[in-house]
């Protein structure tokens, strides 16, 4: 292999996929992109249902580990990521949603000039391959295929009409005129097949002579001259091996990897850098910090008489094999779900700005986690997030060693505002499935439990059970201000020749899943480059 390119990418997640497909259509351009995991041919990484199997599975996904807190009862939280061609959107739930359009905004409010929902809508549009009814909010030129529920589950349709009972509106678009309201999710699928970054960008463009795919290359630092990227270092099969970029080095690595990319190679907090021996190439405070997560509780209630829930299903091998045959012949049915079929947006009443500050995340069907063997008895579940989280954390390298995890403090529930919405989250979960619509489906409340009453009970369970939605983003925000690790075109601060496209660009955490977003950011990332 030649050493020296145009551009180098770091990962090939949701972001880094695009960016390598779009570099690449310039036929008179080197790329190079590196992905610290293997490839993504693998069953479970194809069947959208797949993802229960695969998200916590180390051949698939790192398993990092945060420092237990306050918030989450003493207890770490395992962040799984995405360790494949295609990163997280290989492995994620699929749930295709962009978030509320004042999410973009804010991003502009908050110095990302340029970013705001009009502008970066037609960059949600360029990518998409809608299949559903024509609308100007959705694209359907573009390479990532996106999907509409295809499973007519009884229990999850009871449970909109008594979210809708409750005083939430019908909304047949999470991804149009606003999130607020109740319906059914839209997937990153084709119904069949999950259709992950690599699927949909990386995959057609590995087919061009001028892009070279390296797996299991697991970076270690960017090479300087002086203050101008050179290239990348990395190892691979134990081997130390270099690479050169004539152009641009990327980091689309997510934000727990590119931060700490930044760290080991001299970008960072001068501290830091200093106490583990690392010459400094720039002094930036803010990577690593800004971290922001959705913080996750559920409630499960156990369903009378079965009821559609997918528990007891899954143990009868003639109903396995007719959701076999109904993904087959159909693209329907069970097999072709996300990790939530349906949901939707709601205000607690802390809301600010006349926003939904409330999502939730419907199945019919119950667990402790994903990979471990469902309830054994006939649960159905909802889940609640805080669509704007106050809590902010950090990352750290703890090491030289770039196959060390950094240090991740979420700080989730560090304020009064996010333990407010929290506990309105959970009386609003109870209070829909007491609704006439639900109320006769179920006999017996599992989760929080009757013994939960209070706010302060409710509270202490939600730190104590509640966990991550896997929506870690922030730690290298993008803004017009000198303290901010990447300006608006996602420039390095501070040093030439190095970008940053990926989640960690977020100044705020969109309200929503952050897949759809960061999809987005590798779109319009790659835009400032190739000028299109």
């Amino acid at each position: 292999m030649s050493n020296e390119f145009d551009y180098i990418i770091v990962g090939t997640g949701s972001a880094g996929s695009i960016v390598a497909n779009r570099l690449s259509e310039n036929k008179n351009t080197k790329v190079l992109a590196l992905e610290a995991g293997g490839s993504d041919n693998n069953f479970w990484l194809k069947i959208p249902i797949g993802y229960y199997r695969a998200i916590f599975d180390e051949r698939f996904a790192r398993q990092f580990k945060t420092e237990p807190s306050e918030g989450s009862g003493g207890r770490s939280i395992i962040w799984p990521r995405g360790r494949v061609l295609g990163g997280s959107s290989s492995i994620n739930g699929l749930n295709f949603i962009r978030g509320q359009k004042e999410d973009f905004d804010d991003w502009e409010k908050l110095g990302a000039k340029g970013w705001n929902y009009d502008n970066v809508l037609s960059y949600f549009r360029k990518l998409e391959n809608y299949q559903g009814k024509e609308s100007q909010y959705h694209g359907s030129l573009g390479n990532m295929i996106v999907s509409e529920l295809n499973n007519n589950n009884p229990s999850c349709r009871a449970w909109v009409e008594a979210a809708k009972e409750f005083g939430l509106p019908a909304n047949e678009d999470f991804n149009g005129e606003t999130t607020y309201g109740v319906g059914s999710y839209q997937f990153s699928s084709t119904g069949r097949m999950r259709y992950s970054s690599a699927t949909a960008f990386l995959k057609p463009a590995m087919k061009r002579s001028n892009l070279t795919v390296r797996t299991n290359a697991l970076v270690s630092k960017v090479l300087f001259n002086k203050n101008k990227a050179t290239g990348v270092e990395w190892i691979e099969n134990n081997e130390v091996k270099k690479a050169y970029a004539n152009c641009e080095v990327i980091l689309s690595g997510g934000s727990l990897q590119s931060p700490q990319i930044l760290q080991l190679s001299g970008i960072g907090p001068a501290e830091l850098l200093k106490k583990h021996d690392i010459p400094i190439i720039f002094d930036s405070p803010e990577v690593g910090q800004n971290l922001q997560d959705h913080y996750q509780v559920r409630g499960i209630v156990k369903l009378k008489n079965n009821n559609g829930s997918v528990n007891n299903q899954s143990r009868n091998p003639f109903k396995i094999a007719e959701w076999g045959l109904r993904w087959l012949l159909f693209g329907s049915g069970p097999l072709t779900c996300g990790a939530g079929q349906v949901g939707g947006a709601a205000y607690s009443k802390f809301s600010k700005k006349g926003r939904p500050d409330l999502q939730f995340n419907v199945m019919p069907l119950s667990v402790d986690k994903p990979g471990e063997p469902l309830h054994n008895y006939p649960g159905f579940t909802a889940s609640v997030w805080q669509c704007h989280p106050e809590s902010r954390g950090s990352l750290k390298i703890k090491s030289t060693d770039p196959k060390e995890q950094a240090e991740i403090r979420p700080e989730y529930l560090s304020t009064k505002l996010d333990q407010n919405v929290i506990v309105d989250g959970i009386k609003m979960i109870r209070s829909i499935f007491n609704q006439p619509s639900f109320r006769d489906l179920w006999d017996k409340e599992m989760l929080p439990g009757d013994s939960v009453k209070s706010d302060e009970e409710i509270l202490h369970w939600a730190k104590h059970n509640g966990g991550t939605v896997f929506h870690a983003v922030g730690t290298c925000r993008m803004g017009n201000d000198r303290k901010s690790v990447v300006d608006e075109e996602l420039n390095v601060r501070g040093v030439e020749n190095l970008r940053v496209i990926d989640a960690s660009v977020m100044p705020q955490v969109t309200s929503a899943n952050t897949n759809a977003p960061s999809l987005m950011i590798g779109e319009k990332g790659v835009s400032f480059i190739t000028k299109n």
